[in-house]
């Protein structure tokens, strides 16, 4: 599989996180959203032209800022 930004990711697509590319603080702010390695999110919302980008985790909906959402690398499964 590819490794994409989260932000590459179209709106109604599943992935799977992979990596974060940032320091503890923001990996522990995510897993505080319930957004974990290894786990699988659902792409509510993605306007490329801007804004926030919306992901479901389990039964919780999150927006993340798009400079977060870039340093984070999934796969897409869909």
């Amino acid at each position: 599989m590819t490794k994409l930004k989260l932000t590459e990711i179209n709106a109604n697509k599943k992935c799977k996180v992979i990596a974060f590319k940032g320091g503890s603080n923001m990996q522990t702010k995510l897993e505080n959203l319930g957004i974990r390695l290894n786990n699988e999110i659902t792409v509510a919302n993605n306007s490329f032209v801007g804004g926030p980008i919306t992901v479901i985790s389990g039964s919780t909906k999150v927006a993340i800022g798009r400079k977060m959402a870039a340093r984070i690398i999934v796969e897409e499964l869909e």
